[in-house]
């Protein structure tokens, strides 16, 4: 479960992203050099992956030490890889 802190800063993140994004429309719009337009989708998607990472950190330091403390280990690994699976996609 995200706290106030976690979900504010990830919040200021996607805002970044969406901006980045809106940019990127732009400079489509515009008939910018592909490579710059290519750059660009590359620090948006890094960007995005990074919200994704902590958001996995996040899950993984709550939900899944939860389910460890709570006799149900198994269950929290397997949540927690198939997650990750999903996120390497």
């Amino acid at each position: 479960m995200l706290v106030d802190k976690e979900k504010s800063e990830l919040k200021q993140r996607l805002k970044k992203v969406s901006g980045q994004i809106n940019g990127i429309d732009k400079m489509l719009d515009e008939g910018r050099y592909c490579v710059d337009i290519l750059q660009q989708i590359l620090a948006a998607r890094a960007a995005l992956n990074k919200v994704g990472l902590m958001i996995l950190e996040s899950h993984t330091r709550s939900c899944v030490v939860n389910a460890i403390k709570e006799d149900r280990t198994e269950q929290g690994i397997d949540e927690l890889m198939n997650v990750i699976k999903q996120f390497n996609k």
